[in-house]
């Protein structure tokens, strides 16, 4: 699919994200209506000239005018907000820096576990595709605000923001 075809078939609002239909695709679908569905991630899909495509995907070639190779990262990492402005190149591991904690994560704080022996709290991050250590802490905030200090030092614009409370 070209640029000049994209835009024959969708029209991209920069300031919601959403693309709607210019042409009618399907009998039951209208010129306007929002194109695509959401995925069970949670990303916005949409089927365009027999192929399906990731929304974030399409903002980022409506507006640059080029598929990327790299892939389109959602700064605050919500799947379904296409906002130009919250898509940004990454590699793939500039992408996995800046995505929620684990589901299997016990401690309530991204890169904070708990020593099962002693019962103290762990910071670590990845670097370079190795863990380090952070140090030992007693308490899970504390372990955390190592761990955010650390992303952001490492991790730059790929590091999450966080709200700083004391604590």
């Amino acid at each position: 699919m070209t640029h000049e075809e994209l835009k024959t078939w969708l029209k991209y609002d920069m300031k919601t994200g959403c693309f709607t239909w210019n042409k009618k695709p399907s009998r039951r679908v209208c010129v306007g209506d929002i194109a695509g569905t959401l995925d069970t991630d949670g990303y916005r899909k949409i089927k365009v000239m027999g192929k399906v495509i990731h929304s974030h995907r399409l903002a980022w070639f409506y507006v640059h005018g080029f598929l990327p190779e790299q892939e389109v990262d959602h700064i605050n990492r919500i799947r379904s907000d296409n906002r130009i402005e919250n898509l940004r190149l990454a590699t793939r591991s500039e992408n996995a820096k800046n995505k929620e904690k684990s589901k299997a994560n016990t401690s309530g704080f991204k890169g904070v576990s708990q020593q099962k022996k002693t019962g103290n709290w762990v910071a670590h991050i990845r670097l370079n595709g190795k863990n380090k250590h952070l140090g030992t802490f007693g308490s899970p905030e504390r372990a955390s605000i190592a761990y955010r200090i650390a992303s952001h030092f490492h991790h730059k614009e790929f590091s999450p923001t966080y709200e700083v409370t004391n604590g």
